[in-house]
């Protein structure tokens, strides 16, 4: 049995990782227009809509203002919907046009060819949290109340859509099979996990459902750095997202080791 030989570049590829990232990084920055001018767009029409809406009937909610409450949700809803889009679409575009062997071929490990589409998502996640935040200041008196609270919670939430992105690239055969899971899954979870209301206004029953909705915890967490509000315990809303990456992490981790649906 032959041994195995450490690779030249050491424990960690830093040049191809970085290539791969820079990649990705460049993949969505091309089109600014849709992947980050977008989401500015979109976020700004909720906030017209459920502000003319709602705004005279729910005045406050958990002692702030309707539209201090509803913009930290918007705003994470738009990082769990893009960092999502990121990766599935680049790993869906890849297996089509049959170029995920670009990807596949350099000596990258199993981690590193995660990484590289994970951290594509996540830095996308970031920048599109910033620029619709930036958005929001012109129309919502936003406010910090606990920056830790929002840095965790941007990595992590972003973090997660873009495993669960990877995933479902990997998984998926046709954009059919994408905009299904999209579509019936990813959004109806993203629009019923408190983003345009506080969960205490639900039968018990609703509430106990919203508590097993991932993007809940991500929404809840979020809006609490901002505005000190919160409907679940915090401890357990973190450890929640935080396993939720660990368990998203494991599961990449086996799809690429063992070239499912990459290598046939």
């Amino acid at each position: 049995m032959a041994l195995r030989l450490p690779r030249e570049f050491g424990l960690v590829n830093w040049l191809g990782l970085r290539t791969h990232i820079g990649k990705e990084v460049q993949r969505f920055l091309k089109v600014g227009l849709q992947t980050l001018a977008a989401p500015v767009i979109t976020s700004l029409m909720f906030l017209a809509i459920f502000s003319l809406a709602l705004g005279r009937s729910v005045q406050e909610i958990g002692g702030v203002a309707f539209m201090e409450f509803l913009a930290p949700g918007l705003i994470m809803m738009a990082i769990i919907q893009n960092a999502f889009n990121n990766t599935v679409s680049s790993v869906m575009v890849s297996k089509i046009q049959g170029n995920i062997v670009d990807v596949m071929l350099p000596p990258l490990t199993p981690g590193e060819f995660m990484l590289g589409f994970i951290c594509g998502g996540v830095v996308r996640g970031v920048l599109v949290a910033l620029c619709v935040g930036v958005a929001m200041l012109f129309f919502v008196d936003m406010r910090l109340h606990n920056i830790i609270f929002i840095m965790l919670y941007v990595i992590c939430a972003a973090g997660v859509m873009s495993m669960l992105g990877l995933i479902i690239g990997i998984w998926a055969d046709k954009f059919d099979h994408q905009a299904a899971i999209s579509n019936f899954i990813i959004t109806p979870l993203s629009f019923l996990s408190g983003t345009f209301y506080s969960i205490e206004r639900l039968p018990d029953h609703w509430q106990n459902l919203a508590m097993i909705n991932p993007f809940f915890y991500m929404i809840d967490g979020f809006r609490y750095g901002f505005i000190g509000h919160h409907d679940a315990e915090l401890g357990f809303g973190l450890f929640y997202v935080i396993l939720l990456n660990f368990v998203l992490w494991f599961l990449c981790y086996r799809l690429v080791s063992q070239g499912y649906k990459l290598k046939s």
